[in-house]
C-alpha cells in the first residue's frame, strides 16, 4: 500500500505544541455484562445481543485485559461495517499481545460489533440498517439501535478513551489515515500519538460512534485503512503501530520500539468524480503527490474512442480511490486530500 513521502512535500514541520500527556487517574472497578474484572487478568466476555429466527443466541465479543495498576480505559473497535476486516486483525493482533501485569489501566477489544454484518460480508444489519447512523441507541429500538445502546453502555461509557477501526467502503480503498475533530485539543494530541500516514479533521457525523462518544467527552479516532472484504498487510500493522503508540501516550503501556513517522495533517479533501459513464483508467496510486490539473487517469468507452481526462482539483496526495474501473457518471474515482502541514512526533 503506498504512503507519502514527506521529503516530496514541502510541508511546515514541528505544528503545534508538544504533546499533553494526559494524567492516569485511578478508576472504580470496572463491570461489564454484570461481571466484574479484576485487576491484573485477562477476560473474554459474550454480551447477548438477539436471537436468530433459528433460536440462535448472537452474542458480542469482548476480550478485557484489565491491567495490575489503575489507569486509562481504552475501547477498540472493529467491524461496524461487517464487511470491513482489517480492523479485526489489528484487534487481534494488539490483544493477544498485550500483558496484564504490564498494563496500566484496561483495554476493551471488540473486534466485531456488527456481527450480522460479518455473517452475512456485509456492510449493514438484516434490516439493511447502517449501525454507524445508530448511535446512541434504544434498548426499545430497531436491532441497529438495541445493538449501538448495549455497545454504548457496557463498553463505551466505561471508557477514557476509544479507537473505531474501519476500511473503505466495497470497492474502495483507502490510505491509512485517521479521522477525529481536530478542533478539540485533547483529540488533536490523541491523533498525533497515534502516528497515522494522514490526519484528518472530520466534522461529527449524525448517529455515529464518534459523534456518540464526544457528547460524552471521549478523546476518539476514526481509524480508516485499506478495502473490504480484504486483508492488506501494510494497513494492519500500521493499525497496530498507531494503537501502541498511544498506549505509551496514554501511560498504559512500553511498547515494542518502532519509528517514529511523520504525519501530514489535512483540513481539506475533495471526491473527483465521473463526468461520464464508461471504462475508468486510473494512472495514480494510494500516497501519490498530484499537483492541480495534473490528469489522474481518464474515463473512455470500451474502444479507447473519446478519452475524458480527470483532473486533481488542488494539490495534494491521493488518500483513497475506487477499484472498479466500470463507472457511472457521478461515480467516486479519486480522493484528494490538501495537506496543510507534516507534523513531527515528539518525545
Amino acid at each position: 500500500m503506498g504512503k507519502p513521502s514527506p521529503d516530496s512535500l514541502e510541508c511546515v514541520r514541528a505544528v503545534g505544541p508538544p504533546l499533553a500527556i494526559p494524567t492516569a487517574v485511578p478508576l472504580a472497578p470496572l463491570t461489564i455484562g454484570g461481571e466484574t474484572i479484576p485487576l491484573g487478568k485477562r477476560v473474554r466476555l459474550d454480551l447477548p445481543v438477539a436471537r436468530l429466527t433459528t433460536g440462535t443466541m448472537m452474542s458480542l465479543p469482548v476480550t478485557v485485559i484489565s491491567g495490575k495498576k489503575p489507569g486509562p480505559r481504552l475501547w477498540l473497535s472493529a467491524a461496524i461495517h461487517g464487511d470491513e476486516l482489517n480492523g479485526v486483525d489489528i484487534i487481534r493482533r494488539v490483544a493477544k499481545s498485550l500483558r496484564p501485569n504490564r498494563l496500566a489501566g484496561s483495554v476493551i477489544a471488540v473486534p466485531v460489533v456488527n456481527i450480522f454484518g460479518l455473517l452475512e460480508q456485509s456492510r449493514y444489519l438484516p434490516d439493511r440498517r447502517d449501525l454507524n447512523r445508530a448511535f446512541p441507541g434504544s434498548a426499545r429500538g430497531s436491532m441497529a439501535s438495541r445493538l449501538a445502546n448495549l455497545f454504548m453502555k457496557e463498553v463505551v461509557s466505561q471508557c477514557t478513551h476509544g479507537i473505531d477501526l474501519h476500511t473503505a467502503a466495497i470497492h474502495r480503498v483507502n490510505l491509512p489515515q485517521v479521522r477525529a475533530d481536530l478542533n478539540n485539543p485533547a483529540t488533536y494530541d490523541f491523533a498525533r500519538a497515534f502516528g497515522a500516514p494522514v490526519i484528518i479533521h472530520a466534522s461529527h457525523r449524525d448517529g455515529s460512534l464518534r459523534q456518540a462518544a464526544a457528547k460524552r467527552k471521549i478523546p476518539t479516532l476514526l481509524y480508516e485503512a485499506g478495502e473490504a472484504l480484504r486483508f492488506d498487510e501494510a494497513a494492519i500493522q500500521t493499525g497496530v503501530d498507531g494503537i501502541y503508540r498511544v498506549l505509551a501516550y496514554l501511560g498504559m503501556y512500553t511498547p515494542p520500539a518502532m519509528a517514529q513517522p511523520c504525519t501530514l495533517e489535512v483540513h481539506d479533501t475533495r471526491w473527483v468524480r465521473a463526468s461520464r459513464g464508461g471504462i475508468w483508467h486510473r494512472s495514480v496510486s494510494l500516497g501519490d503527490e498530484v499537483k492541480q490539473r495534473q490528469p489522474m487517469g481518464f474515463i473512455s468507452d470500451t474502444f479507447g474512442d473519446k478519452p475524458v481526462q480527470v483532473r486533481s482539483p488542488m494539490d495534494g496526495i491521493v488518500i483513497g480511490h475506487g477499484q472498479n474501473p466500470l463507472v457511472n457518471q457521478g461515480d467516486a474515482l479519486v480522493h484528494v486530500a490538501s495537506v496543510r502541514a507534516e507534523i513531527e512526533q515528539e518525545q
